[in-house]
C-alpha cells in the first residue's frame, strides 16, 4: 500500500458504525498510530489515556489524596472535561484551563496509575468513553488499555499494537520530548503497565482482537500494517 494510496483512501461504511478499538502498553505507539489512522479513515479520535492523565492532573490540582478511592471516585464525577476528538488537533482543558502539556509531565506520568486502578473513578470515565463514542455516531478511533475488551468490545475493528521493552522505552522518551530521565522512563513504561494490569489485561489479545508488533516496524510502516488490518478485517465481515 503506497503512501499516495494510503493520503487518498475512501471513507469507509459511510453511514455506518466503524469503531476502530487499539489497546497496547506504554510507549507502543498507540497514541501517534490511531490519530493518523483516524486521519486517514476520516474518523474521529480519543484518547483515552489523556482522559485519565486529567483526571489525575484534577486530583493532585485539588488538594485530593489520590490513596482515598472515594474521593478519587467523586473528583471524576466532579470532573469539568473537554478532549478533543479530532485527529487533526491536540487538546484537553479541565473546567476551561488547557492542560495539555501539564498532563505530560512527570509528576503527572508517575500518579496516573493510582488513579487509573481506582475501580469507581475508571467506572466513569468509561461511561464518559463510551458517550462520545456515541455522540461521534460511532464512528471513531479510540485507544487505551481496556478499549477492546471494556470501553468497546463491539468494535467493528479490534487491535492489540505492542512492540519489544527496548522500543517502547525509545518512543516514550522521544513522545515525552526528554523531559523524563532513563529511571523515570522505565518507571513510567515497565512499572505502569505493572500496575495497570491488576485492573486490566492489555498485553494479551482477547478472542478476536488482531495483535500488531511494531518492534520492527517504523511509524509510517505500524500506520499502513494497522489500515490493512482494518481493511482486511472490514471485509472479512
Amino acid at each position: 500500500m503506497t503512501q499516495e494510496l494510503l493520503d487518498t483512501l475512501p471513507a469507509l461504511r459511510v453511514g455506518r458504525p466503524l469503531v476502530v478499538a487499539i489497546d497496547g502498553p506504554s510507549g507502543s505507539g498507540k497514541s501517534s498510530v490511531s490519530k493518523e489512522v483516524a486521519r486517514r479513515l476520516r474518523l474521529a479520535y480519543l484518547d483515552t489515556g489523556a482522559m485519565y492523565r486529567a483526571l489525575t492532573w484534577f486530583c493532585l490540582n485539588s488538594g485530593i489524596d489520590l490513596n482515598e478511592a472515594a474521593a478519587v471516585e467523586q473528583a471524576a464525577r466532579d470532573l469539568v472535561l473537554d478532549v478533543s476528538t479530532s485527529p487533526l488537533e491536540e487538546f484537553v482543558r479541565v473546567d476551561g484551563v488547557d492542560v495539555t502539556g501539564a498532563i505530560r509531565e512527570p509528576e503527572i506520568s508517575s500518579a496516573v496509575s493510582i488513579v487509573a486502578t481506582t475501580l469507581g473513578a475508571r467506572t466513569e470515565l468509561i461511561r464518559r468513553q463510551r458517550e462520545l463514542i456515541e455522540k461521534h455516531h460511532r464512528r471513531m478511533v479510540v485507544e487505551g488499555r481496556d478499549i477492546t475488551t471494556v470501553v468497546a468490545p463491539g468494535a467493528e475493528v479490534r487491535m492489540l499494537l505492542t512492540a519489544s521493552e527496548e522500543a517502547r522505552l525509545r518512543r516514550r522518551g522521544i513522545q515525552l520530548g526528554g523531559t523524563q530521565n532513563a529511571d523515570q522512563l522505565a518507571a513510567q513504561v515497565t512499572g505502569r503497565d505493572a500496575k495497570d494490569s491488576t485492573v486490566v489485561n492489555f498485553t494479551q489479545a482477547a478472542d478476536g482482537v488482531v495483535t500488531l508488533d511494531s518492534s520492527e516496524l517504523d511509524f509510517a510502516e505500524t500506520v499502513d500494517a494497522a489500515l490493512v488490518i482494518v481493511t482486511k478485517v472490514l471485509n472479512r465481515d
